[in-house]
């Protein structure tokens, strides 16, 4: 698998993962807010844009990487690194937010676009990453202790328990 900076040369399998998570009543995790956009040209000027301290768009740069599976060039996941933490990401949302397609979970993905992001965190010069996930979300839990999350605590995000984990690079 390979991470690689959104183009258009992944503009119809975007589209695809975008209805098919909606499709399944899933939540866009990592995607910067692909949920929200109709037109992928849109939303792929917003994610380039976040990425240059100049353009943002919203309250910290960050970067969106599509996990695509070497073997047959397939979207297998999206990942998105902050650079930094505002109050909600520090408390709610941590450096990286991720997700996988449905047909794909359980195989790994995760744990090797965790791995992969870590790296990018460290060339960042982002030393001590802050993970968070819903406290029912038993997978991404272990895929956050299996790249080395050490919980810190437990935090109510309205209706939700959501733990924080943090990881030294």
């Amino acid at each position: 698998m390979i991470l690689l900076r959104p183009s258009m040369d992944y503009s119809q399998q975007v589209l695809e993962y975008k209805k098919e998570f909606l499709e399944n009543g899933d939540t866009l995790a990592g995607s910067s807010y692909l949920e929200r956009y109709e037109n992928y040209e849109e939303w792929l000027k917003f994610v380039l844009d976040n990425e240059n301290e100049n353009t943002k768009h919203t309250q910290v740069t960050a970067s969106v990487f599509l996990a695509v599976r070497e073997e047959d060039n397939k979207l297998v996941g999206i990942i998105n690194i902050r650079h930094a933490l505002n109050n909600y990401l520090f408390n709610y949302g941590g450096h990286i937010g991720y997700s996988v397609r449905k047909d794909e979970r359980r195989k790994g993905y995760a744990k090797e676009m965790l791995k992969m992001a870590l790296e990018k965190c460290t060339n960042l010069g982002i030393s001590k990453v802050l993970l968070t996930c819903d406290a029912d979300n038993i997978a991404s839990a272990k895929t956050i202790k299996y790249c080395g999350g050490i919980l810190e605590n437990e935090v109510q995000e309205e209706d939700v328990l959501v733990q924080r984990y943090w990881i030294e690079l």
